[in-house]
């Protein structure tokens, strides 16, 4: 018994500083983030599919928009592997409307040169391209996507990070214009929830978004927004 209650106790000890952490990174921020977050900031997601900004991006745009940040979104195709293009656009359109990102502000790319299909690569000079334009047109100062293992190995997620390293590369980024590309990490820390919120305080380099609690339930309803639309014929 009095094991049992040695080890209840650690747990409740090790739940409330996980908690605490929780709470208090929300409100944390390096130097390094601070300049690269500037209040005004024109921020651009780039993603592939619609989806990709609920699953993977939702803790990143919820912190833009808290922190005052004009966001806008850049889709590279429709969605449409099992034909359900319309249908994931319209899905698109309401979690950005959720997020924060109005819908003047989202542009779905959808034709042949980008099909949603993990088996076509991508070329990297049209990605590119079409990237820069929209860079330019709207006077993008912060451009936010995948890095090179797109989070979840995806081709196409892969190939906007291939753009977006070229562009850098050649040095065809408009002056002032940063980059920020989402970590992919491995299939044991993505299952570790809360238990992985210590890692990656101590780990990350730049930028690290954490939601407060009211945003947390913000992303659960969304998520059970797209859930019903998904279900329907």
């Amino acid at each position: 018994m009095e094991v049992e209650a040695l080890l209840c106790v650690v747990v409740a000890v090790l739940a409330c500083g996980l908690l605490w952490v929780w709470d208090s990174a929300g409100r944390m921020e390096t130097p390094r983030q601070a300049g690269l977050l500037e209040v005004g900031s024109r921020a651009l997601l780039v993603i592939a599919h619609p989806d990709d900004e609920a699953m993977f991006f939702a803790p990143t745009v919820l912190g833009l928009v808290r922190l005052k940040h004009q966001v806008s979104l850049l889709c590279f195709s429709a969605g449409n592997y099992y034909n359900q293009g319309e249908i994931r656009k319209k899905e698109l359109l309401q979690s950005c409307d959720v997020l924060g990102i109005p819908s003047s502000c989202v542009m779905i790319i959808d034709n042949r040169d980008f099909p949603d299909n993990p088996g076509v690569q991508w070329d990297t000079e049209l990605v590119a391209s079409v990237l820069l334009q929209h860079i330019e047109v709207n006077d993008i100062n912060l451009v936010v996507t995948f890095d090179a293992g797109g989070v979840s190995g995806h081709s196409n997620h892969v190939a906007l990070y291939a753009a977006v390293r070229a562009l850098h590369l050649e040095g065809k980024f408009p002056e002032g214009c940063s980059v920020l590309t989402l970590q992919s990490v491995n299939v044991l820390r993505k299952y570790l929830s809360l238990l992985d919120l210590p890692w990656s305080l101590l780990c990350t380099k730049d930028v690290l978004f954490v939601l407060t609690s009211e945003e947390v339930v913000q992303a659960k309803v969304h998520e059970n927004q797209l859930t019903t639309i998904s279900l329907k014929p």
